[in-house]
């Protein structure tokens, strides 16, 4: 099997790298320590982090030339963001 980066699999990577900087330091928010949800929202980035794996390899299995998946995941992506701003 040929790995092949696509933009999910960098957003992935961002996600567990987070994760993995709220469990060292803590979270916190504008400047407000949350001192007793910081393991609470570590997993929930790293759940964040398996949901997005998953759907990257489902877009893998639909989807064999690497352009069409950038193109995809990257609308995929978009998406999210516009749906996410719109919720709030």
């Amino acid at each position: 099997m040929k790995f092949r980066f696509t933009p999910l699999n960098f957003f992935t990577a961002f996600l567990v790298a987070v994760a993995a900087y709220v469990f060292i330091y803590g979270a916190g928010l504008a400047g407000k320590p949350l001192e007793h949800w910081g393991g609470t929202i570590g997993w929930i980035f790293l759940l964040f982090a398996f949901v997005v794996f998953v759907i990257d390899i489902m877009f893998r299995n639909f989807f064999i030339e690497t352009k069409k998946i950038w193109m995809v995941e990257t609308f995929f992506i978009v998406l999210v963001i516009i749906i996410f701003l719109l919720v709030k």
